[in-house]
């Protein structure tokens, strides 16, 4: 969706971008909630705690992430019933490590990156990651029975970029298609976009960004970002 005025700017989380955003986080919490993907992930986290990260493909480290998430949120009663403060610490432990905010901010703001100051991009990326981290705990307890299909990876053993495609199919409604741009990352993976029904996060971000900061800058981007994940941290909890 085009952002006409810039006075909507914080439409980024309540509209279109929402939705985006909730499907993204849902969309990987429950990547991995068939018994069967849930095994092959078991079985691939365990064995990188003996050989190296490197030797994990890109669409397992995607499965085996997922893995460990979605059985923490299932046995967390609190989290099921929508604890906020509950959720955001076990995505800031279970999946935060494994996504590259610095590219992802970057690619969201654009050519503006280059024009912000070294102390602005880290408010940027400090907002943003923020931003995400409340959308994402938002949805996590919806994680309930539903099951993906995960397509197999088009990639040859030196890529350092791979795209991960799945398919998410609940009761009652249409597939979700989800895929995830990875990078190579030392010895292992990071996210770096996800693409939801054909949206890619950071294009679905990169215009009204672009139109915030042309109307007030990067510092009235970053009051924006701020003033909205303020917001988020004073609503009142579920349950």
């Amino acid at each position: 969706m085009t952002i006409i005025l810039r006075t909507k700017i914080l439409n980024i989380s309540k509209l279109s971008t929402r939705t985006v955003l909730r499907s993204v986080a849902f969309a990987v919490a429950v990547a991995s909630a068939s018994p069967a993907v849930l095994a092959q992930a078991a079985m691939a986290a365990s064995a990188d705690v003996v050989t190296m990260a490197g030797a994990q493909t890109a669409d397992l480290f995607v499965k085996s992430i997922t893995a460990d998430l979605i059985n923490t949120v299932r046995g967390d009663k609190a989290i099921q019933s929508g604890d906020l403060r509950k959720a955001i610490a076990v995505i800031e432990a279970k999946v935060l490590p494994y996504v590259n905010f610095q590219r992802m901010t970057a690619s969201a703001v654009g050519r503006n990156w280059r024009q912000a100051t070294p102390d602005q991009q880290k408010r940027l990326q400090d907002e943003f990651r923020t931003l995400l981290t409340y959308t994402y705990a938002g949805a996590v307890a919806q994680i309930k029975d539903q099951v993906v299909e995960f397509k197999p990876v088009r990639s040859r053993p030196e890529d350092t970029e791979v795209i991960v495609r799945s398919l998410v199919r609940g009761k009652g409604g249409d597939p979700v298609q989800i895929d995830y741009r990875v990078e190579k990352a030392g010895e292992g993976w990071k996210i770096y976009d996800v693409n939801v029904l054909g949206a890619w996060l950071v294009e679905t971000y990169r215009s009204s960004f672009a139109q915030e900061v042309s109307a007030s800058g990067v510092d009235g981007l970053i009051g924006k970002l701020a003033e909205r994940n303020k917001q988020l941290a004073t609503k009142k909890p579920a349950g």
